[in-house]
């Protein structure tokens, strides 16, 4: 068994609603949910002209690789509701694979650790929640080139 770490974000519909209905999917699909961070209501990331997001990070338990695994996520987002539409744009719902145990993953649509995680404070602070024993990025770590500022980021009471 491996532990992974999922991010979800809903920014379309009933948010809540959202959330709680993947974290129901994802044992259908192989996935046994371990614990959740609290929700967390941020700006929108890269384009901010649409609805804020609800976030949140859970951490499962799964038997198989990091491809059955997003074969897995991409079937809980369909299952939900979610739509297609434009890079960074709003939706029902996204699951990302933040971590996959110690794995490395470098494919053209797969990469793990996500290669957004530490620029992005909506996943690492309630990635926080559950994992303050890994360590986050000081001022000085080498980032890859932002493309809009870290947005703000609030917890939710639900």
């Amino acid at each position: 068994m491996t532990l992974a770490y999922l991010a979800l974000g809903s920014n379309l519909g009933h948010r809540e609603r959202n959330l709680a209905e993947a974290r129901r999917l994802l044992p259908r699909f192989g996935a046994t949910v371990l614990r959740q961070s609290g929700i967390y209501e941020t700006e929108p990331f890269g384009v901010t002209d649409q609805p804020r997001f609800l976030n949140q990070v859970v951490e499962v338990e799964w038997s198989q690789g990091p491809r059955e695994l997003l074969e897995a996520v991409k079937a809980v987002e369909s299952e939900v509701g979610r739509t297609p539409t434009y890079r960074w744009g709003p939706r029902e719902i996204d699951v990302d694979i933040l971590l996959f145990g110690r794995e490395r993953v470098d494919e053209p649509d797969l990469v793990i650790p996500h290669p957004g995680l530490f620029e992005r404070e909506f996943v690492l602070r309630p990635l926080a929640e559950l994992r303050p024993d890994l360590p986050r990025p000081g001022p000085s770590a080498p980032r890859r080139a932002r493309q809009s500022p870290p947005p703000p980021v609030s917890r939710v009471s639900l």
